[in-house]
């Protein structure tokens, strides 16, 4: 596949950044779609590829703030979500202690105050997206899912997000990638990595057992880096024989199969 239209819903977050990086690594047409805009770059250094994106601001629970984003756009990516109804996100950039912000995020919670709910964000975000994306002719969509839930969740955490899966299938008329990862890291969110350490570890003893320890969730699954998922769901984009659900060991041989062509 050549040069296409790319457009990434939640493009400046964590995950987002990295599709966004290798959608420009094959020279398409990549836009952000996210409400900040283009993101705050550590120590303000801006990567060189960052030019080369359009970082578009959008509601992203509005779809009329967006819809004419997706004008032309061939692929459309839905890579935003939450693992919480509560703000964590303040540890994992390292601007909260560990300590009192997960005791915010998995004991407070965010009752009585306004924000976002799996419902909002894991589901009706990206069935809202998949519906314009198809009524604006895009060939193909993309939906950031999860292997399973976390120990601890809220079980309305992967509920929604089948819901989303299920809903994305049933509307056809697109080419749907259905992206299920289990935890991710990188070293730009600090804490992410020893956690990956211990999912590891879990994941190990989860094969012991033949993957039959339903309590473990996704952490019975390998972690991966999120530059591999990009890399991954791009690869998948860019074929057109690829389609549908893609586990944590499908995403690993996608983004294997970009590093070796790289190597060439």
């Amino acid at each position: 596949m050549g040069s296409l239209r790319l457009v990434v819903a939640g493009g400046s977050g964590f995950l987002g950044t990295y599709i966004c990086k290798a959608g420009v690594a094959r020279g398409w047409d990549v836009v952000s779609l996210s409400r900040s805009g283009e993101p705050k770059w550590p120590n303000f250094k801006r990567p060189k590829w960052a030019k080369d994106v359009s970082w578009e601001k959008a509601d992203l629970l509005e779809p009329g703030s967006y819809a004419d984003k997706l004008d032309g756009a061939e692929a459309v990516v839905h890579s935003m979500g939450i693992l919480l109804e509560a703000d964590y996100k303040g540890v994992l950039q390292g601007k909260e202690p560990i300590v009192s912000g997960l005791k915010k995020a998995f004991f407070e919670g965010a009752e009585g105050k306004p924000g976002l709910t799996y419902e909002d964000m894991n589901r009706d975000s990206a069935v809202n997206l998949a519906k314009a994306a198809k009524e604006k002719n895009a060939k193909t969509f993309a939906y950031v899912s999860a292997a399973d839930g976390f120990p601890l969740l809220p079980s309305r955490y992967i509920s929604t997000k089948r819901e989303a899966e299920k809903a994305i299938k049933e509307m056809g008329g697109m080419r749907d990638i259905i992206a299920r990862p289990a935890f991710m890291y990188d070293e730009s969110r600090k804490i992410t990595v020893p956690l990956a350490t211990l999912t590891g570890i879990s994941a190990g003893i989860n094969n012991l057992f033949y993957g039959k320890i339903p309590l473990l969730g996704a952490a019975g699954y390998k972690p991966l880096k999120a530059e591999t998922v990009a890399d991954a769901i791009v690869e998948a984009i860019s074929d057109d024989h690829y389609s549908g659900i893609f586990d944590p060991n499908d995403l690993d041989e996608l983004a294997t199969k970009v590093w070796r062509r790289g190597m060439l």
